[in-house]
């Protein structure tokens, strides 16, 4: 099912970039995520572990923690402040690339992201 179907997320149209996770345990899946869809909600849509999304987007939770592959890291950009400061009570430290994903919005420019989810401790 494309995420452009299910309620709540933004009408059809005609892009839907293909966003990569690479889980924690080496697995990959690639999901087809509608333009203007924060890509925690595609992931927690899509059930994938290591994304809770628990605050549902609101920035305050930093359940969404993933690491952009540093080849897609300038595309992606830097979080802003706020971001930044939750990304500092992460569950998994934080890394060079951290970024909430529910900051992260799919266009165009996104096609062939690549995120990383990094292991929780255990």
């Amino acid at each position: 099912m494309l995420l452009q179907t299910f309620p709540g997320f933004p009408k059809p149209c005609k892009t839907m970039p293909v966003v990569t996770w690479i889980l924690a345990d080496g697995r990959q899946r690639s999901i087809d995520v509608a333009d203007g869809t924060n890509l925690m909600l595609a992931a927690t849509f899509e059930e994938l572990p290591g994304i809770d999304g628990d605050c549902g987007g609101c920035l305050s939770c930093a359940t969404c923690h993933v690491v952009v592959d540093a080849d897609w890291a300038e595309r992606v950009g830097l979080p802003d402040a706020d971001e930044s400061a939750l990304l500092d009570t992460t569950e998994v430290p934080r890394q060079l690339h951290s970024r909430l994903s529910c900051q992260i919005v799919a266009g165009p420019h996104l096609q062939g992201l690549l995120l990383h989810v990094p292991a929780a401790w255990t």
